[in-house]
């Protein structure tokens, strides 16, 4: 089913894409029992719903929107497919699963299409926040989390089911930061940057976490954790053992979770990553930006803007979670230490104790070619 033309903000122009067909891989490859959903975010065609890999409905119409707020991409839409009722379809197929399953262990990956683009609160939720479009839209992302929660109780079950609630990345320009601020409102709080940048801004997000058997409620950890810590964490939490080519960057986060004593943490270094593939390293209270700027959207992030700059950036994040103050010519040991720890990862393909896996070797690794042989979009 893929398209030859490699075009994806206009699938209209796809007419090799054979709809009525299954997808070759999908949930189901990757271990998934049922799927219900669509083919990426809500900005991105085609605009199609995907029952158990295959199409509920032939698109035949090309829909734009070119509202600010309410962008999505041009693309095939089909019948059944209404942008703005996306929220709230996904969460009722979520409840009905959950109320199929719910006398037998299950696991449900309910990614909320919200609050990213396009920004389109129900009716419902207009002007409610007393903030903005975006404002709203996280209202109803609450109130779709707070529908699920109920299903949980009406079934007897949420003493023993856990429920993470997180996000990928840091909020979105298109929520309109200065709108967001004249209501004394920054999304990012005292981080530097947003959605895209290595910056904190762009990689602290949150992580809520309700287990009601397991963890004491108001229990806080200032553990790093990261996302990709969630394969072991499950595997430990059902007794899986993994091989040692699973999950070479996960690490259980499980007795933070339950409170252990244990207050070491099992992660050594946490890797960032941009938009644009810029890498950064944190490892304490200490992180290395492996790139002069932003690696993403915000300043700086042009040719211009990064001509004169230290090639790297070292931020002390206890003194300076903002990230104004770059130590990087002062430190060359904490440099080194942390410049040699990413070789590291890189040369044995992961970050967690066990065997070598295959890898690009760092010597490959060319941090600078970007100054080159800049985007030409810049």
């Amino acid at each position: 089913m893929k398209p030859k033309n490699k075009d994806a903000d206009d699938l209209s122009a796809h007419p090799d894409v054979d709809y009525s067909k299954p997808l070759t891989f999908g949930p189901k490859e990757l271990g998934f029992d049922y799927s219900y959903g669509f083919s990426g975010s809500l900005d991105m065609a085609p605009y199609v719903w995907v029952e158990n890999g295959q199409a509920t409905a032939i698109p035949t119409d090309t829909t734009i929107s070119v509202d600010d707020k309410g962008f999505w991409r041009k693309g095939v839409t089909s019948s059944d497919f209404n942008h703005a009722d996306v929220l709230q379809h996904v969460t009722d197929q979520s409840v009905a699963f959950i109320e199929k399953n719910a006398n037998k262990p299950f696991f449900l990956y309910f990614a909320l299409p919200a609050p990213h683009t396009p920004i389109l609160p129900s009716s419902q939720f207009m002007g409610k926040s007393n903030t903005n479009m975006y404002g709203d839209f996280v209202l109803q992302v609450d109130d779709v989390v707070g529908q699920i929660e109920a299903i949980l109780k009406q079934k007897g079950i949420s003493e023993n089911t856990l429920i993470i609630f997180t996000s990928d990345n840091g909020c979105s320009p298109k929520a309109n930061f200065k709108e967001l601020a004249r209501v004394s409102h920054d999304p990012s709080y005292i981080y530097r940057g947003h959605k895209a940048d290595i910056y904190e801004g762009g990689h602290r997000v949150p992580f809520v976490v309700k287990w009601p058997k397991r963890i004491k409620a108001g229990t806080q950890s200032d553990v790093t954790i990261c996302t990709t810590d969630f394969f072991a964490t499950a595997a430990e939490i059902v007794d899986y053992k993994m091989e040692d080519n699973m999950g070479e960057d996960s690490f259980s986060m499980l007795p933070i979770l339950v409170g252990s004593k244990s207050t070491k943490p099992a992660r050594e270094a946490t890797v960032h990553h941009s938009i644009e593939g810029r890498f950064a390293i944190r490892k304490e209270n200490w992180k290395l930006v492996l790139w002069p700027g932003s690696g993403g959207w915000t300043f700086p992030n042009t040719k211009k803007d990064l001509a004169g700059l230290p090639k790297y950036q070292l931020f002390d994040l206890d003194k300076d979670p903002g990230e104004e103050n770059n130590l990087f010519a002062q430190n060359p040991t904490k440099v080194k230490e942390l410049e040699d720890l990413m070789k590291k990862y890189i040369n044995d393909g992961r970050s967690t104790p066990g065997k070598i896996q295959k890898n690009d070797p760092a010597k490959n690794w060319t941090q600078l070619e970007w100054m080159t042989n800049p985007n030409p979009s810049r």
